[in-house]
């Protein structure tokens, strides 16, 4: 499909699918995928709010992941985690950012598949390892060598993460593109599995 192709129904004048989301959007993916940046302006453009679960924990906790990590433990995280999304997911419906491990608890895959629309981000490797150098936050990459720890990483989660209900690529292009790509997949699938929050007008 073209851009000028998929760009076609959002003209001035062609009738489009407008939709509400039925339930919270979680965004699922790797560390570097966009989850946070694509899912301020997705909250942005459906006027929702917006909550980030790493975000959530680190103020759950009062102190950041890396030293959640150091002090308490991976087991600690991810007990706190799962707390913080269950405790998300009964709030009114938002566009929610999962930590990129939180899908490999059981429970919390079962919250999300319960109360959620999930939406892989699938960024490839390449671009992973270049967003991921930039920062040093992540309590996954530890040593420098962030290539093998996200090749490891991909190889436990990119199984979990083709059960969600939608997959988006995404690419290094501007945001605000995928954004739309992500609309546009929301939307399909809401059309198809809830009707009832679709509406047909002209924009």
């Amino acid at each position: 499909m073209t851009s000028s192709e998929f760009y076609k129904p959002f003209r001035k004048g062609i009738p489009t699918i407008s939709f509400m989301p039925p339930r919270t959007i979680a965004l699922v993916g790797l560390m570097g995928c966009g989850k946070t940046s694509i899912g301020r302006r997705l909250a942005k453009k459906l006027e929702l709010s917006f909550f980030d679960s790493d975000q959530e924990v680190e103020i759950s906790a009062g102190c950041s992941m890396k030293e959640i990590y150091s002090v308490f433990g991976e087991e600690a995280f991810k007990s706190g985690e799962r707390r913080v999304i269950a405790r998300l997911l009964e709030l009114p419906t938002h566009i929610l950012a999962t930590g990129g491990s939180s899908v490999l608890d059981e429970q919390t895959q079962a919250l999300l598949k319960d109360k959620s629309i999930t939406v892989w981000l699938d960024a490839d490797l390449e671009t992973l390892v270049a967003r991921v150098s930039r920062r040093n936050d992540r309590p996954f990459i530890q040593d420098g060598n962030q290539r093998g720890t996200l090749e490891n990483l991909i190889s436990i989660c990119y199984p979990v993460y083709e059960r969600s209900d939608i997959h988006v690529k995404t690419y290094d292009e501007a945001t605000n593109t995928t954004v739309d790509r992500v609309i546009h997949a929301v939307s399909e699938f809401v059309k198809e599995h809830y009707p009832d929050h679709c509406v047909l007008k002209s924009i």
